[in-house]
């Protein structure tokens, strides 16, 4: 099961590294319309997300939604990004799986997968091509 995970995991950080860094830095504040996040605020969500699912559905620990304000740039949001990645791998290389946290770990994916759609978009509208997604 672990090797699913991580195969799992290996992708979808590849995928979403691979669709932050597709955004330019002078379009990391571009935002569709008034009522959603820039694109910005949108990876920082999705870091953000990996942090607050990995703690309640992988470590098991209740975590208020507590989000830190977006990071100035490109450059800090992807290092954030980064991060949290590699937080998510070292539970998962400690992890003694249960039903439960294998749930976790998958809540957790599915959360990135579900923004980093939205995020994809958003490159569309700014006329770039988001990466060919690799499975």
């Amino acid at each position: 099961m672990k090797k699913h995970i991580q195969s799992t995991l290996d992708i979808s950080k590849n995928y979403m590294l691979a669709v932050a860094e597709a955004m330019p830095d002078n379009a990391y504040d571009f935002k569709p319309v008034a009522e959603v996040f820039t694109f910005n605020e949108l990876i920082n969500h999705i870091s953000y997300g990996i942090q607050w699912w990995e703690a309640n559905y992988v470590k098991l620990k209740e975590t208020k939604w507590d989000p830190p304000s977006a990071k100035a740039n490109k450059n800090e949001t992807i290092k954030y990004l980064q991060a949290n990645f590699q937080a998510l791998q070292e539970s998962l290389d400690n992890a003694k799986l249960t039903d439960e946290i294998v749930k976790g770990f998958y809540s957790t994916l599915d959360h990135v997968s579900h923004q980093r759609g939205q995020a994809t978009v958003f490159l569309r509208l700014k006329g770039i091509t988001p990466p060919d997604y690799v499975f």
